[in-house]
C-alpha cells in the first residue's frame, strides 16, 4: 500500500510523509532539522520541502542513536560527523569510531576521582592482555571497578579475566561483520556497537537465567 505523502516513482515525500516513513512524529522530525541532525529538504515553497530516501535514512538512524544507543546531541554529531567522513584505513576508521561513540563520557570519566589503587588494576589489565592503553576507556574501567566494590559486588580477578575473555570473543565477532566500503564499515562499527550492546545484555539476562536454572536443577525456569 502506497503512502499518501509519498511519490513513489521520485521517491519523495513531504515531512508528513517522512514522519510516516520512518514512525517519527513530525515534531520531532522537524527538532533534528533545527539541530542540524537531518539535512534539510528541497525546497518547493517558502513553506514547503520535500524529502526522500536518505532522509528517511537519516532521521531512522538519528533516533536510533539518541534512543536505542542513548547518546546526546553532541554525541549524535560526532557519530554523524564520523559516518560522513569516514577514514579509508581500517584501524583509524575504528578509532574514530571509538572517539566518537566515547565522546559524551570523556569529560566526565576524566573528571571522575579514583583511587590509584583501582586505576593501576585498570591499566595493568589493559596491559596484560596487550591491548592499547586508551586513556579515555582505562579510565572508564577504573571507575566502573571502584563503582562495583563501592557497591559490596567487587569484580574479582578470575570474574575479571572471564569477562576479558568473553569480550575479546565479541571484539572478534563484531569486527567479522564490517564490510570493506569506508562508509559502510564506519555505520557497522558505530551503529552496530550501539545497537548491539543491548542485544548482549539481553542476552547475557537470558544466559543467567539458564545457569540458574541448571544450578537449582530447573534447567529453563525463569529467575525474573
Amino acid at each position: 500500500m502506497l503512502l499518501s505523502n509519498v511519490k513513489s516513482e521520485e521517491g519523495t515525500m513531504r515531512i508528513s510523509g517522512l514522519a510516516e516513513r520512518t514512525g517519527v512524529p513530525v515534531a520531532t522530525i522537524k527538532y533534528y532539522l533545527r539541530e542540524g541532525l537531518v539535512p534539510a529538504g528541497e525546497a518547493t515553497s517558502r513553506t514547503q520541502a520535500s524529502y526522500g530516501d536518505r532522509h528517511v535514512d537519516r532521521v531512522r538512524l538519528v533516533r536510533a542513536l539518541t534512543e536505542s544507543g542513548g547518546l546526546s546531541l553532541a554525541g549524535v554529531r560526532d557519530v554523524l560527523a564520523a559516518l560522513d567522513d569516514p577514514p579509508a584505513s581500517r584501524h583509524a576508521l575504528l578509532g574514530a569510531a571509538q572517539g566518537a561513540l566515547l565522546a559524551d563520557e570523556s569529560a566526565d570519566v576524566a573528571d571522575d576521582a579514583v583511587g590509584e589503587g583501582v586505576r593501576r588494576r585498570a591499566a595493568a589489565v589493559v596491559a596484560a592482555r596487550g591491548w592499547y592503553d586508551d586513556p579515555v576507556l582505562t579510565a572508564r574501567l577504573a571507575v566502573q571497578l571502584r563503582d562495583a566494590e563501592r557497591a559490596g559486588v567487587p569484580v574479582g580477578d578470575e570474574h575479571l579475566e572471564v569477562l576479558c575473555d568473553a569480550a575479546e570473543r565479541v571484539a572478534r565477532a563484531d569486527l567479522a561483520t564490517v564490510p570493506a566500503a569506508p562508509a559502510a564499515a564506519m555505520r557497522q562499527v558505530v551503529v552496530g556497537t550501539l545497537l548491539t550492546d543491548a542485544v548482549l545484555l539481553t542476552l547475557r539476562r537470558f544466559a543467567q537465567q539458564q545457569e540458574s536454572g541448571r544450578d537449582e536443577g530447573a534447567d529453563g525456569q525463569s529467575v525474573g
